[in-house]
């Protein structure tokens, strides 16, 4: 990481794992952006490597944010006033032989869904996209913890 770690629950990746906790803000998808790009910088990787899983992050991080943190508006509006007592997911990043496993832990129980592509949908594309840019990508199963989504990004060549 680019400086030495905040006290916002990221621990640098000096040793080739990177962790940060995500608050549910509004700036949380760039803070994650920028917590992968500073990360990556790091570890020296591939700048089209680091592009693609930015990316992946962002989709990652989105569809955690908002389909595994809780839908209640109550707790919606605690959370967002900074009561909550846990962050609502987390970030880890793993530096591998070619490339970096990206994974995003949230509390939802349900299972990430690969939609149709529909030209004309607002959204839904998040997870074609991470089909597309990452060597491979999967979750574990929901159980009442939550689960982890996670993408692989390997160099070429």
């Amino acid at each position: 990481m680019a400086g030495p770690a905040r006290d916002t629950g990221m621990m640098p990746g000096l040793d080739g794992f990177a962790a940060c906790a995500l608050s549910g803000s509004a700036c949380t998808v760039a803070e994650a952006r920028r917590f992968t790009r500073d990360t990556l910088q790091d570890w020296r990787m591939c700048p089209l490597l680091a592009d693609n899983a930015v990316l992946i992050v962002s989709e990652l991080v989105t569809n955690a944010l908002r389909h595994g943190t809780p839908a209640d508006p109550f707790e919606l509006a605690f959370n967002s006033l900074g009561g909550d007592r846990f962050c609502p997911a987390w970030l880890a990043l793993t530096r591998q032989e070619r490339g970096v496993l990206c994974a995003v832990s949230d509390g939802g129980t349900g299972a990430p869904v690969l939609r149709q592509q529909d030209a004309l949908a607002e959204s839904g594309r998040g997870l074609r996209l991470v089909d597309e840019l990452s060597d491979s990508w999967g979750w574990t199963l929901p159980d009442h913890a939550g689960k982890t989504v996670w993408a692989t990004v390997v160099t070429r060549g």
